[in-house]
């Protein structure tokens, strides 16, 4: 069975499109016009081994706050779409991630019930021009909620010696640990012989 989906978004101030394959091999065709948010949602496809294309123009005039939104909540419904009853899954991935200095765990049940809990250290305002870092919690709350996945973001560890964080690290283990998560999540359980993994029959 396919897992795959597109999704479009239109509103007054952005225009998305979404089409994921689950069990595909990494492949990315991402434009945002937020150079390190591509970044990071190539960091998505990469490592969870999904084919991801993300198409998005927004007012960028204005600001970078609802282009990101708009992104993460399409992406969301893509993901929730693809995966369809969830019949056959692992349901729970985790991942720790290191990035030179940096240190995060990523935590994920494909539950149904969507609640985010993230935690970062206070970080310099931008990476790059357009890429506030307030933004990296509003886009894992805005993903989850539309995935309807609990989903469980923590930096262990950023500061390094004598230093303050480097938040490009940062903010991007944070999406290689969140990736690495999710590819185990969704990857089918072969001891699972097709079953909703739910005592409940449902997710």
């Amino acid at each position: 069975m396919s897992r795959t989906a597109r999704v479009e978004r239109i509103t007054k101030e952005t225009k998305v499109l979404v089409e994921i394959d689950l069990d595909g091999t990494g492949q990315a065709e991402i434009g945002t016009g937020i150079g390190f948010y591509d970044h990071m949602l190539n960091q998505i496809a990469r490592h969870g081994g999904f084919d991801l294309t993300v198409r998005t123009v927004g007012d960028l005039e204005i600001d970078a706050h609802h282009t990101m939104e708009d992104t993460a909540l399409a992406l969301g419904a893509a993901f929730d779409q693809a995966l369809g009853d969830k019949a056959g899954i692992r349901r729970y991935g985790s991942a720790t991630v290191p990035m030179d200095e940096v240190l995060v765990r990523a935590a994920v049940d494909l539950s149904g019930r969507p609640y985010v809990v993230h935690d970062e250290p206070a970080l310099a305002p931008y990476i790059g021009p357009v890429y506030p870092t307030s933004m990296t919690r509003h886009i894992f709350e805005s993903f989850g909620q539309a995935a309807r996945i609990t989903l469980h973001v923590d930096v262990l560890r950023a500061a390094r010696p004598g230093g303050h964080p480097d938040a490009h690290h940062v903010v991007e283990a944070q999406f290689k640990a969140v990736s690495r998560a999710l590819r185990e999540a969704t990857a089918v359980d072969p001891r699972s012989a097709g079953a909703i993994p739910s005592t409940k029959g449902t997710l």
